[in-house]
């Protein structure tokens, strides 16, 4: 990876950092990477293509350290849950057998797994040692007649965030275009002029929550050609190029692919979020009108309203259980301010949302959701955030599983919001599972005993 290609990617024109600052995201700096390295970042957004081998060439300490961290799941293949590794050794980096063990590990999965494909991610090691990947790459797929797909991504590049558009840019320039869609199924019940093709960037289908929102797009005659990376195919995302719309639904990690694909092949844009009924509702608006199909508008609308219309009659109760608690919420990116709009859904009030991972664009969202005193956290450090939910009372703390200890400790209600949940919240479904567990979080009949004397104080 060329020091220009990195600075290219940090330089990133549809990102709101470009319009405040001259140089876009900030350049690495010595330590930068303790939050998470690129190849971190690499892994997580392209672990999801489930029929794809994942090899992680160094030594095994880096395909253990961030190995299946997101809880994505798959409706098919499971090769995406092995791990991979070339394991280099001492010895291996002093003879130099990097590039040999590198090609015969792709032999042996190929011939062994039958994947559709192999991801191959450098590290550190190798990339200070100098192993020339793309020439094992092009002599591993000669050999095996499968895609093997060199991903550049040692740690000391960067960031976890710009491991992601690493990432992105690996798939823009070496998958995506590859392959033409299967023609529509012929028992089909739109007519052509009705039927869309469109693509999701930055959707991981946690906890297997996009399957919450698949069934409402087959309805209205919408196919997902490709998703990078929830439940994805290698073959699918090949077909990204044809797809009518894309839906970026995480900007700060992957917006340099959907301005790619807008300018090399045309396709519009929008980022949207499932969190929520009102996100929900705007974002099969937007894929609507944004195919300009006016029929496929009228019907959106029609589905929009049974759906809203069934997710109501499900939350009443539920709301009135809810209504006026105070929540401080610690996530980042596109949660933000989804999640914000989910929550006041349900007749909560949010004191103060985390932004470590936000952008500019998702920090206007939320002064829109929240009023522009809007509190917003750039740290999330134990005490700031107890500081925050003892100022303004908040009844409870939705975060990610490294601050649930921080809840527990001070006798604090709280939900698992991050990767690494077993619940799905995304979609009209998921406001509903969303609410039921907020209910029972908050009234476990433990809490009030944890804030009595015991019996023989």
């Amino acid at each position: 990876m060329k020091g220009n290609d990195i600075l290219a990617l940090l330089d990133e024109p549809a990102c709101e950092h470009n319009h405040k600052q001259k140089s876009g995201c900030s350049a690495p700096k010595p330590g930068a990477t303790a939050g998470g390295c690129a190849f971190d970042g690499a892994q997580i957004t392209l672990l999801p293509f489930s029929d794809v081998a994942h090899l992680v060439h160094g030594p095994i300490g880096c395909a253990g350290s961030s190995w299946d961290n997101r809880g994505s799941l798959s409706s098919g293949p499971r090769i995406n849950r092995l791990g991979f590794t070339t394991d280099l050794n001492e010895q291996d980096v002093i003879m130099g057998r990097g590039e040999r063990r590198l090609f015969h590990a792709v032999r042996h999965i190929v011939d062994r797994y039958h994947p559709a494909a192999v991801f191959i991610y450098n590290t550190c090691v190798p990339a200070m040692e100098g192993d020339d990947i793309e020439a094992v790459c092009q002599a591993a797929a000669t050999a095996t007649g499968v895609p093997v797909i060199a991903v550049d991504v040692a740690g000391f590049y960067g960031s976890k965030n710009l491991g992601n558009r690493l990432a992105g840019d690996v798939m823009v320039k070496k998958v995506i275009g590859g392959r033409e869609p299967a023609p529509w199924p012929e028992n089909t019940p739109f007519a052509p002029a009705h039927r869309h093709d469109i693509g999701l960037i930055g959707e991981f289908n946690i906890a297997g929550e996009f399957w919450h929102i698949q069934p409402l797009l087959d309805e209205l005659g919408i196919r997902i050609l490709g998703s990078l990376s929830g439940d994805g195919r290698f073959a699918e995302i090949q077909t990204l190029h044809r797809a009518q719309v894309n839906m970026l639904v995480c900007s700060r990690a992957l917006i340099n692919v959907a301005r790619s694909l807008e300018q090399r092949y045309g396709t519009p844009w929008f980022e949207g979020s499932f969190y929520g009924v009102r996100a929900t509702s705007d974002a099969l608006r937007q894929l609507a009108t944004l195919t300009g199909d006016n029929d496929l508008m009228a019907r959106t609308e029609q589905l929009i309203a049974r759906e809203e219309h069934a997710a109501e009659q499900a939350l009443v109760s539920l709301r009135e259980r809810l209504r006026g608690r105070k929540v401080l919420l610690y996530t980042g990116g596109v949660k933000s301010w989804s999640v914000v709009s989910a929550l006041q859904d349900l007749g909560m009030t949010v004191v103060a949302t985390g932004t470590r991972k936000s952008t500019e664009e998702d920090k206007q969202r939320i002064r829109e959701l929240m009023g522009d005193d809007a509190i917003m956290l750039d740290e999330g450090n134990a005490r700031s955030l107890l500081d925050v939910v003892y100022r303004y009372k908040a009844d409870m703390m939705i975060a990610g599983g490294r601050n649930m200890y921080t809840a527990y400790k001070a006798r604090l209600p709280f939900l698992d919001i991050n990767q690494e949940r077993e619940h799905a919240f995304a979609g009209y479904r998921g406001i509903i599972t969303l609410a039921e567990q907020l209910c029972q979080t908050l009234e476990s009949p433990v809490w009030p005993q944890t804030h009595t004397r015991a019996p023989w104080q």
